[in-house]
């Protein structure tokens, strides 16, 4: 269905190329899951696809494309409208019209396809996806992962033979990422249709791939089956970095064949505990109290009550449309807020102007690039350091620990979605505020740069900082987070230890947890430890 041939692409002003002589062949009726490091390519392989690379983005590329018989060389991205569904990283900047129902018609529309068929269609991928309760809403008052359901359901009414699908549940709660990755997972077993999805939760999707295409950032492929390419991958989801650690062989890729593999493992790590989370010290740095949040008649937030202490790394979760990213906007004071009060040091930072407020409470939105205006990465990262008053350079520092090797005169647009995700994160903490308020900050992050980001959470709570990270990345929350707080309709139903909330939610629990259970370690690193202390020195 999909074929590579020999194709290299390079950008202008690129030192070398994104792709290099890849050769590949995707057959009809398979999900090929296309995993590497943030920016290795994995986005310009899937906008070759349909001849947005070079047609769109600009380059060039020799060698050939072809899907379904039809070149990209010589068949504009438009005609493949009837066959080629993409959905890109950042659902909003595609969406055409105003609401749900529209915009599921609009790509029908532009098909003629018959008025009937359109609303029968509407309607199947509605209940599909489980948006029917959202048909007549504002796409711009969506949440993301609502936004990113909306995006796969627009593009599945046109009934394509070939799904794209970049990061499709970066922005998805748990559940609905099981329900969209189910659905996907119909169509190709049941309708033939063949899936290319890129995703940095391999945890998510390796178990449901038939083959996997491997980019290791110099440019080439490897492709294979899963369990073969990830033995030796620099990204791999935590079941199989267990799975090396302890040396099983072959490597199982799902939960459920680990389990069947850990009885001895269990046995073994029988009564060892893990490191107790940081609990509260000292007063709050943040208190908010009774704060609500009205989008029109919708309320988003509903009287929470919330103290954030020095020390301590808090995750917030909830599904999708919850009402997390108002609570933070809410706590941030840039956002509405129509009831309640919150205090950073004393002060309502709702009260204080942008520079002071930035200075108690950065906020890293889930649209990160929202924040990016001016021409290159050395040029917001300059401003950010004249506006924090800090030394010269130490925003550029701060990111080339999060994410080294961001080229310095490259246009932000032209990031990656990790990579501007991480530029955002070093404007923002580079005035080291006392909170620190992030939104799905792990989106487009693959797992050694999810690490390096995890490390420094660590350090600014162990500066005496309080981070509040609201996500649905269960595994960023087993390695990073002291606490849970989980939101449902906007109001707290869960505020506890770590290990006391993910252990006891199928939903939240990390992959380790699920394996090991009733031993309750979270993380591969945690296993790794407490192998080391059962052993016997020689």
């Amino acid at each position: 269905m999909i074929r590579f041939t020999d194709v290299t692409v390079t950008y202008p002003d690129a030192p070398a190329p994104t792709l290099r002589d890849v050769t590949f062949h995707v057959p009809e009726g398979e999900l090929c899951l296309v995993a590497g490091r943030t920016g290795a390519g994995k986005s310009t392989l899937l906008r070759a696809i349909n001849g947005l690379v070079p047609h769109f983005t600009g380059g060039r590329l020799s060698g050939r494309v072809t899907v379904g018989g039809r070149d990209t060389r010589h068949t504009p991205p438009r005609e493949f409208a009837d066959l080629v569904g993409v959905v890109g990283q950042d659902p909003l900047a595609g969406f055409t019209t105003d609401t749900v129902e529209e915009e599921l018609a609009y790509g029908m529309e532009q098909l003629a396809v018959p008025a009937e068929t359109m609303r029968k269609r509407v309607e199947e991928t509605l209940d599909l996806l489980g948006i029917a309760e959202l048909r007549h809403r504002p796409l711009a008052t969506l949440s993301g992962g609502q936004q990113q359901r909306v995006a796969i359901g627009a593009v599945l009414t046109a009934h394509p033979r070939v799904l794209v699908l970049d990061e499709p549940t970066s922005a998805l709660d748990p559940t609905a990422a099981e329900e969209v990755l189910a659905a996907i997972t119909r169509l190709v077993h049941d309708l033939g249709i063949t899936a290319v999805v890129a995703e940095h939760r391999l945890e998510r999707v390796v178990q449901y791939a038939d083959q996997m295409i491997y980019l290791p950032g110099d440019g080439t492929v490897t492709v294979g089956a899963p369990a073969e390419l990830l033995r030796d991958a620099a990204v791999a989801p935590p079941v199989v970095r267990l799975g090396r650690r302890v040396g099983w062989d072959p490597l199982p890729l799902s939960v459920r064949d680990a389990r069947r593999r850990a009885a001895g493992l269990r046995q073994r790590l029988a009564g060892v505990t893990p490191p107790a989370p940081n609990g509260p010290t000292g007063a709050a740095l943040l208190s908010a109290r009774g704060v609500v949040v009205r989008h029109g008649e919708v309320y988003a937030v509903r009287g929470v009550d919330l103290d954030l202490y020095p020390g301590q790394v808090t995750a917030l979760m909830g599904r999708n449309g919850s009402g997390k990213s108002s609570l933070l906007w809410a706590l941030h004071g840039a956002g509405p807020r129509q009831g309640g009060r919150v205090e950073v040091g004393g002060v309502d930072p709702a009260r204080l102007s942008s520079a002071a407020a930035r200075r108690r409470v950065g906020l890293v939105p889930q649209t990160a690039s929202d924040l990016l205006y001016l021409d290159t990465v050395d040029a917001e990262c300059a401003q950010a350091d004249r506006e924090t008053g800090s030394p010269a350079g130490s925003c550029r520092r701060l990111l080339d620990q999060i994410l080294p090797g961001v080229a310095g005169e490259v246009h932000p647009r032209d990031l990656s979605e990790g990579q501007r995700l991480a530029l955002v994160l070093a404007v923002q903490l580079v005035a080291a505020p006392p909170v620190v308020l992030l939104d799905e900050p792990t989106r487009g992050l693959d797992h050694p740069t999810k690490e390096h980001f995890t490390a420094l959470v660590r350090r600014l709570a162990g500066a005496g900082h309080t981070v509040l990270v609201a996500t649905h990345d269960v595994e960023f929350v087993a390695a990073a987070a002291d606490r849970v707080v989980v939101l449902a309709q906007g109001e707290v139903v869960v505020d506890g230890s770590t290990p006391e909330v993910v252990v006891a939610s199928p939903a939240f629990a990390p992959q380790v947890a699920k394996i090991l259970d009733p031993v309750p370690l979270l993380t591969v690193e945690q296993v790794g430890a407490a192998i080391a202390a059962t052993e016997v020195p020689a």
